[in-house]
């Protein structure tokens, strides 16, 4: 049983013992509910204590039985809250660590709450797509009042336990324990003086009211369209806790269940809910144990001081870890460091640091031009730039200098990580450790394993990368790894678009429509149309049989290589970012279609999206096949951290699991059929196919 009883003298306490957060699983929800029966029956028993063993009172929803038959078997959250509020003695809740979603509606459910200081206290079902589903709703209103609940139920966000105890008129926790470590005892204390008070009060019924009412409910709902369009949740958040308001009590909640229940079949719901379960497998490498040694990092070195290197150097200051940073000429460090500190000052400016811990950042970063001052660091990093002769002059210094153990890894967003390795006499100690630009703000990181990483190497890597808050995703060495293997595909799909009709923008606005955050064409603008010219010239003497649209090739030989050079596949004004659609491009594209003999035709929207996306899937089902990534959750992870998919959707395996593997095989069939197109490229990969024939999906 995943829920203890025992009895200390007159009260007996029920402890919720579910690692690592105390889901509330079918066990753990018959066990408070048998826990509670049996008080009831004890004359001996005055009053009962529910609480949390571990780290945690309950999380909420046990993960484990995310949409498994036992998720909403009996008695389910609701009827255990139902027996707990109508206990004949009192039941008080003792609180600690975290109280979040079914752990808080629980507690809410209790008669009385103690809690010890530090606690997060949250209702987080907004951040899967859905509402609070056992009352939170309902009686979080009645106990912070109606404005606190709203803003705490519509962010997801944790809040401190003596935070929320010392709002005015709180009715959410009726004492505050002195510490953690004295919780349970002033538990037993707090149950013993209140054994005999009558009647029970029960959060039920106490007044939801609002002193605006309407006027207050329609501008909470302004907000939430402003800040979550995409998204249905936060506005049934608004809706459920008007209906608090407004309703009587059990029909507020009766409401609160079925829009919870007709939630949880949106597709915005489910993208949520794969991506929260999709972090936590990508954490996991299938043939490295949880439980293999790491080695330890205690000091960082960092090659190259541009904004690769800046921004890399800054997660590892951020985190506490010290930093030696390497250039091969002073002005270049100088520079560096100067970027660093106007960042971090940029932060303090606005208040999201404080100037000591600046100073303390600071304070953790060396610099140097000698390699010899690299020996002690335990995790070195090289960002240098992105030629295959470069890193080996670079992995050749490393090798001669780094101690044994170092790990030594690349940033590298192409080249063969194998390759790299072998320039040195350690490959089991390199990896390719692929940050996104901006390093210090972009949340993915690609660790790339080669073929003689060693399994301690990567445990090491995917620690660290929990440590400066990045979400790591491993990848088999090909060229472009994950990512940017795939982004080609998505380009070179743009680029065909312009020469058969579309314009930059219209291609942007579309997908932009669709939820990415930016176009190809204006991403092209921002990271520097120079990078992908250099890898079509290399794809060019690697692989010949690759087809590209010539456009992006013209824009580079006139010039125009995006925001830095002020002008691109747009026009940019000087100190301005605003895209603006140029004559002169238009004219280009124009040019080049007629060389081709391509009369212009009008593309939809719908095509345009289609064929950008599909494009990822496609090519994502051969990286699966190549088993370049562990599942498809991995891509989707890397598409929604590093590539501006849009959120609600999951990702590009989940959206194609959602239209339906037979209909975009389908369609890739019909772009088969396109003469200006790659009709080689639109087969679909063999793993697609056959999910597709089986009516299966990627996830």
């Amino acid at each position: 049983m995943t829920a203890e009883y025992k009895v200390h003298g007159d009260v007996a306490v029920i402890t919720m013992n579910n690692p690592p957060v105390n889901g509330l699983g079918h066990a753990t929800r018959l066990g408070i509910a048998e826990g509670v029966d049996k008080a009831n029956a004890d004359p001996a028993v005055k009053a009962i204590v529910i609480t949390g063993a571990g780290k945690a009172f309950s999380g909420g929803a046990d993960i484990k039985e995310f949409g498994s038959p036992k998720a909403l078997a009996e008695p389910n959250l609701l009827s255990v809250i139902s027996t707990v509020e109508n206990s004949a003695k009192p039941v008080v809740a003792a609180v600690h660590s975290v109280a979040m979603g079914g752990g808080l509606e629980l507690a809410l459910g209790c008669h009385y709450r103690i809690a010890a200081p530090g606690t997060n206290v949250a209702l987080p079902e907004v951040k899967l797509g859905l509402i609070p589903g056992a009352g939170g709703t309902v009686r979080l209103p009645r106990a912070l009042g109606v404005e606190v609940a709203l803003n705490m139920i519509v962010s997801g966000e944790p809040v401190k336990s003596e935070m929320l105890a010392q709002l005015p008129g709180q009715k959410l926790f009726d004492k505050m324990a002195s510490s953690p470590e004295s919780l349970a005892e002033e538990a037993l204390a707090y149950a013993r003086s209140v054994a005999d008070a009558r009647p029970l009060p029960r959060v039920r019924d106490l007044p939801a009211k609002h002193p605006l009412g309407d006027a207050y409910f329609q501008f909470a709902r302004n907000m939430v369209k402003g800040m979550a369009k995409n998204l249905p949740a936060p506005a049934k958040c608004v809706d459920t806790v008007e209906n608090a308001t407004k309703m009587k009590f059990d029909d507020a909640l009766a409401q609160e269940r079925v829009e919870f229940m007709a939630l949880m079949l949106t597709p915005e719901s489910r993208a949520l809910r794969h991506l929260f379960m999709a972090e936590r497998a990508a954490s996991k490498i299938p043939d490295v144990p949880e439980d293999t040694p790491k080695r330890d990092i205690k000091k960082v070195g960092v090659i190259g001081a541009g904004t690769m290197g800046g921004g890399i150097t800054m997660n590892f200051l951020s985190a506490g870890i010290p930093v030696t940073m390497l250039e091969t000429k002073q002005e270049a460090l100088d520079r560096g460091v100067a970027t660093i500190r106007k960042n971090y000052e940029a932060q303090v400016k606005k208040g999201k640091l404080k100037q000591d811990k600046y100073e303390q950042r600071m304070g953790l970063l060396k610099t140097t031009l000698a390699y010899d001052d690299l020996k002690d660091a335990d995790l070195i990093i090289e960002a240098v730039f992105e030629e295959m002769g470069v890193k080996q002059k670079v992995f050749e210094q490393l090798d001669a200098v780094a101690k044994p153990g170092a790990i030594l890894a690349s940033n590298t967003s192409t080249l063969d990580v194998n390759k790299i390795a072998s320039f040195t006499k350690r490959p089991q100690d390199v990896v390719g450790m692929h940050f996104f630009s901006p390093a210090n703000v972009m949340k993915l990181l690609e660790v790339v394993r080669g073929d003689k990483t060693a399994k301690d190497v990567l445990a090491t890597v995917m620690a660290i990368a929990k440590a400066i808050k990045k979400t790591a995703v491993v990848s088999g060495v090909c060229d472009g790894f994950i990512g940017n293997r795939m982004i080609e595909q998505y380009s070179r799909q743009a680029g065909f678009l312009l020469d058969e009709g579309a314009t930059p923008q219209q291609v942007d606005k579309a997908i932009e429509k669709f939820g990415f955050a930016m176009g190809p064409f204006r991403m092209g603008d921002l990271a520097g149309n120079d990078i992908g010219w250099a890898i079509r010239k290399r794809r060019a003497t690697e692989r010949a049989d690759m087809k590209y649209s010539k456009t992006a090739d013209k824009l580079c030989e006139l010039g125009r290589f995006g925001q830095k050079t002020g002008a691109g596949w747009y026009d940019y004004q000087e100190g301005k970012r605003d895209a603006i659609p140029s004559k002169l491009v238009e004219e280009m594209i124009a040019a080049h279609r007629k060389e081709l003999g391509i009369t212009p035709r009008k593309i939809s929207d719908e095509e345009i999206v289609q064929r950008l996306v599909f494009a990822l899937v496609n090519e994502g089902s051969h990286i699966l096949e190549d088993k370049i990534a562990a599942r498809a959750s991995d891509i989707d992870m890397v598409y929604i951290t590093g590539y501006g998919f849009p959120f609600h959707r999951g990702g590009p395996m989940l959206y194609a699991d959602q239209v339906g593997l037979y209909n975009v095989a389908q369609a890739m069939k019909r772009f088969q059929k396109n003469p200006n197109d790659d009709a080689k490229f639109w087969e679909p990969a063999p793993l697609l196919a056959r999910l597709a024939a089986e009516g299966k999906t990627f996830n």
